[in-house]
């Protein structure tokens, strides 16, 4: 008998491992830590823990809405709305001075009240930021040579944004903001000969602010005898170093921890990892460390397939937002810089960072799914097609 050939198999679809997803797996997990430690270091605030726990899921379901929602957008298209959006952060950073608009917290004016739901406008004025820069260099991309277009207007544009949010006041975020707008300019091809003299006298500048600022100095001074300070200016990181040396290598067990039971201010929130370091211990704190680690690398090896300049720059600002703000956390609750407010990201309570960050990993999922598109091939025309 002659057996007749069958039909060829579908070819099955494999699984492909990008930087994306990469990027996506650490996400969930830092997302899971952080829901179990808030709702352990959140057990003596205000409300009690699952008050925290539920106001964080539901910013977190926010958040999954707006990172679906910038997946699904077409980056080109919201390219034509970047002057829009700078121009709409700019009037929001503006209206959080104004009594009686803006919420005022502790001395500084961050918020925006919309019903019963507050806003840190700082944290969404930072993506406005790199939206505006990216679009602008990727415009003048033949012209950064030239002193005034290509340094004097893009570090206008970035100074403008940090010095609105430094008058808040916020220095942490505003120095966030500068380096990273310094770094992307530095990506698109800005002169050092220009960078480089401008950004020491803006870190002059802002080291005169601290010292002309009595609260900043008192941090500074505290920051270099913390045991000296241990009951005043350095309270908080003295605490925050006990957490780590109790907790060990894996922990005393989440909800037995110390510090949570109001030792630690700003435990569920800026010093969230010192909590994490005591209950889970070292294990868990150096898995959180690998996990931002995975996410700069994986974001730098995906930048590499950016079909142009601008959404190269705005997925390197995205990745960029998420790395930076959690080495500056993660430096401030070690002691290895002073004391500054800067929630963890994924993992301290608070919702408008949460928001922030969905619309940062929505954008890295779309970049994921576009650049993986195969371009279009533009036939090229013959000389007979030119010549009619």
């Amino acid at each position: 008998m002659v057996s007749t050939p069958s039909a060829e198999a579908p070819p099955r679809r494999q699984l492909a491992i990008t930087p994306a997803s990469i990027i996506l797996l650490c996400v969930s997990t830092l997302l899971a830590i952080g829901l179990a430690v808030l709702f352990s270091a959140s057990s003596r605030a205000v409300g009690g823990a699952t008050a925290y726990l539920y106001k964080q899921l539901i910013f977190l379901a926010l958040a999954i809405g707006g990172g679906w929602v910038m997946a699904r957008a077409d980056l080109e298209q919201l390219r034509k709305f970047a002057w829009i959006i700078g121009i709409v952060s700019v009037v929001a950073l503006l209206l959080v001075m104004i009594p009686h608009i803006g919420i005022s917290v502790k001395g500084s004016r961050r918020w925006l009240g919309l019903g019963g739901v507050r806003l840190q406008v700082s944290e969404f004025a930072k993506l406005a930021m790199v939206f505006c820069l990216s679009h602008y260099l990727a415009v003048n991309q033949n012209k950064l040579h030239d002193f005034m277009k290509g340094f004097v207007t893009p570090c206008a544009l970035v100074g403008g944004f940090a010095v609105l949010i430094l008058a808040e006041p916020d220095f942490g975020t505003a120095l966030l903001t500068g380096t990273i707008g310094v770094g992307l300019l530095f990506l698109a091809g800005g002169r050092l000969r220009f960078l480089l003299p401008s950004v020491s006298l803006a870190l002059m500048g802002f080291v005169v602010l601290i010292i002309h600022n009595p609260n900043r100095l008192r941090r500074i001074t505290a920051f270099m005898d913390v045991e000296g300070n241990r009951t005043e200016g350095a309270y908080q990181l003295w605490q925050a170093i006990l957490a780590f040396a109790a907790g060990g290598i894996d922990g005393v067990g989440l909800g037995n921890g110390r510090q949570q039971q109001s030792f630690l201010p700003e435990a569920h929130t800026d010093f969230i990892f010192a909590i994490l370091g005591e209950e889970m211990g070292l294990i868990f704190t150096l898995l959180v460390v690998g996990l931002f680690v995975t996410i700069f690398i994986a974001g730098l090896m995906h930048v590499r397939r950016a079909p142009n300049l601008f959404q190269f720059l705005v997925v390197t600002g995205c990745v960029l937002l998420i790395c930076l703000q959690a080495i500056i956390n993660l430096a401030v609750v070690t002691g290895l810089v002073p004391t500054k407010g800067m929630s963890l990201p994924f993992i301290s309570a608070g919702g408008s960072n949460l928001l922030l960050m969905g619309l940062l990993v929505g954008i890295i999922i779309n970049s994921a799914r576009t650049w993986a598109r195969p371009r279009p091939l533009v036939r090229k025309r013959s000389l007979v097609e030119v010549a009619a």
